[in-house]
């Protein structure tokens, strides 16, 4: 889908000829067998591996290789990525590639492979363990400043900063299947969290489409090509939302969408432009939307606070102390620190902040910690509070939380945090927004913990990752 889109049409219409003359009745199997020449190759892949001739990474490592927006870097090592695969085009919805991700179940993150071969399910499918000998390829983006790392033949002649699809002659010395198959087990998150699985296959629970969409098709057909619907979503006291991205060559693209909640099985992805995350699905076949009643958010009156922190009684300090609060810069000389807001959206208010511009620093981690919070003292606990950003570029702020720090800095990076879904302003929001972070529901933790916003960011050359990032009102709600 991130691909052109006038080439599209051409090539759909081309394929689907030799489509229909190559397959009777549409009846397509995966040989399990590989064949003899494609055996030795992999085989010898494998062997140069364990005699260190090549080098095995993870996706993981090769997509640090890239930052998002920067020009594509070319592997000149011999280096081998594997992945297993997670997308098909058989339904049409992804065209000419494949997303990939580490792990057949509970993976850490995946990459999308771009490649000149049309109807590529018919080798790459899904839960195929895939080999990429990178040397020669390139890691980059398709569509440049998307967010979507992925691996491509060369760099595109009309923008050296995007990447073009391996072509047809690349594929034989560069991509390889192994005979093995796996189940791929989607991942269950929330609506809001889909942006930390970007490349992998999820699950999403409860969702519904929203009322204006009610008798509309997958695909508006005003749209010569890629539609987004929205998919909304219960979450603490209110609703959040997505997207569902439908290529008009999907084969249920007219499809009418479902009026009922229930579950989605889809890829991770961006829209072309990289402004939004969305969900792509594979085919109709994994939308589960036929019998669930639309969910209601809790009532925000049947809950009161038994922690807030609103930073107006702190002093404008650098860096941020004060009511129990812990900062800590852990790469960089930039903290956090208090100061007054102009916002529109949010005037006259202190808050806390941390950037790297001018810093000085290519690598600026900041840590601002809660006091601790005892989760025994009742059953049901919900996080919120509200963030804003000044031109925050590809810096990111987290939101974790740990049961066993024991409260010293010295301990910060080597205790034990878990990412929390909380939604974080975007980098496309106007810096005087200030946008809630939903209710992020805390009842799987018990004992006492410590709340963290951590920001990564850095003053580089390229000014690409100094952005600001601000928060405010920080509560703890319990039921009454």
């Amino acid at each position: 889908m991130k691909t052109s889109k006038i080439i599209i049409l051409i090539l759909t219409f081309i394929s689907s000829i030799s489509f229909t003359s190559c397959v009777e009745e549409g009846n397509f199997e995966v040989p399990n067998a590989l064949g003899t020449e494609e055996n030795v190759k992999l085989n010898s892949i494998l062997d140069s591996i364990q005699k260190g001739k090549y080098e095995l990474k993870t996706i993981s490592d090769v997509k640090a290789l890239f930052t998002s927006g920067n020009n594509p870097l070319q592997i000149v090592s011999k280096t081998v990525v594997k992945g297993y695969v997670i997308s098909s085009d058989q339904s049409g919805n992804f065209y000419q590639e494949f997303y990939m991700q580490d792990s057949p179940e509970n993976p850490t993150t995946g990459i999308k492979v771009a490649l000149n071969l049309n109807d590529n399910y018919n080798k790459f499918n899904i839960g195929r363990e895939v080999y990429v000998y990178l040397k020669d390829l390139y890691i980059g983006e398709t569509n440049s400043g998307d967010g979507v790392t992925a691996i491509g033949g060369k760099i595109k002649p009309t923008d050296t900063r995007e990447i073009e699809n391996i072509s047809g002659n690349q594929l034989n010395f560069h991509l390889f299947r192994s005979e093995k198959t796996e189940v791929i087990v989607p991942k269950i998150v929330s609506l809001s969290s889909i942006g930390q699985h970007v490349s992998t296959f999820v699950t999403v629970q409860n969702v519904f489409f929203p009322d204006n969409l009610i008798g509309k098709s997958y695909v508006d057909p005003t749209e010569d090509f890629d539609t987004q619907r929205s998919l909304e979503s219960c979450e603490g006291f209110g609703f959040v939302s997505a997207k569902l991205e439908t290529s008009s060559f999907a084969s249920f693209a007219n499809n009418t969408l479902p009026k009922k909640a229930g579950t989605i099985n889809a890829v991770v992805s961006k829209d072309f432009g990289g402004d939004f995350t969305v969900l792509v699905l594979n085919g109709i076949e994994d939308v589960n939307m036929v019998s669930d009643d639309r969910c209601t958010p809790l009532n925000s009156n049947d809950f009161t606070p038994v922690f807030q922190e609103n930073f107006e009684a702190m002093t404008s300090t650098n860096p941020l102390g004060g009511n129990g609060w812990i900062s800590f810069a852990q790469a960089g000389r930039f903290n956090w620190r208090v100061l007054t807001s102009t916002d529109s959206g949010n005037p006259n208010s202190k808050i806390a902040s941390m950037g790297a511009f001018n810093s000085g620093n290519e690598s600026n981690i900041a840590w601002m910690i809660s006091p601790i919070i005892n989760l025994n003292a009742q059953d049901l606990e919900f996080l919120n509070f509200q963030t804003s950003n000044n031109f925050p570029d590809d810096s990111i702020l987290e939101v974790l939380i740990s049961t066993n720090w024991d409260g010293t800095t010295t301990s910060i990076a080597t205790a034990t945090w878990q990412k929390l879904p909380a939604t974080i302003v975007s980098r496309s929001e106007n810096f005087q927004n200030w946008v809630d972070s939903g209710a992020i529901d805390l009842s799987g933790f018990s004992g006492t913990a410590h709340i963290a916003f951590k920001y990564i960011g850095g003053d580089n050359a390229a000014n690409t990752i100094d952005g600001t990032y601000e928060v405010d009102n920080v509560k703890i709600l319990v039921r009454k």
